[in-house]
């Protein structure tokens, strides 16, 4: 095997090594949050709260999220800026810009090199039959078809994005 190819095999082990890692951590924040039994009103409070530090100190929160492939859904990392969140009609809404930073596809991506996009999530509560129906909070986006189960990490700030978004 000659040394380019070599550096590029090793190059894509890497990412996929990211990738089963970001995997693992978003299965266990899944399972910490099922644990907690978190509430779609206390999920809304929480993002309410980064919504108002994203406007007072340009706030971004570290996110993970899946998004689809066919029928395998893989995990993905990136940043989310809370613009507002809106409870109309009994649902609510989250309007936020997401900078993603990895895919499986892209690998690891440098905040600036692609543009952020406007998503648009929805909190709500589902019902979970498996666990003798209890329900589990869930954060979906609504306006793309491929992403789902958004975990935002209230613990891992940034404030120096706000130029990428």
């Amino acid at each position: 095997m000659d040394e380019k190819n070599l550096v590029t095999c090793y190059r894509r082990w890497l990412t996929f090594q990211q990738q089963a890692r970001l995997d693992r951590e978003h299965h266990g924040a899944r399972q910490r949050l099922e644990e907690s039994k978190v509430s779609a009103t206390r999920m809304t409070e929480a993002y309410r709260s980064m919504a108002a530090k994203g406007a007072s100190e340009g706030a971004s929160y570290r996110t993970l999220f899946l998004r689809d492939h066919g029928d395998t859904a893989l995990a993905c990392e990136g940043w989310l800026f809370v613009r507002r969140v809106l409870a109309e009609g009994g649902s609510t809404r989250v309007r936020a810009t997401l900078l993603t930073t990895f895919t499986l596809e892209e690998g690891r991506i440098e905040p600036g090199t692609q543009p952020a996009e406007k998503v648009t999530l929805e909190i709500f509560d589902q019902l979970n039959i498996d666990r003798g129906m209890s329900s589990v909070v869930r954060v979906d986006r609504i306006d793309g078809d491929h992403d789902t189960r958004f975990i935002t990490l209230l613990d891992a700030v940034r404030g120096d994005l706000r130029r990428h978004m």
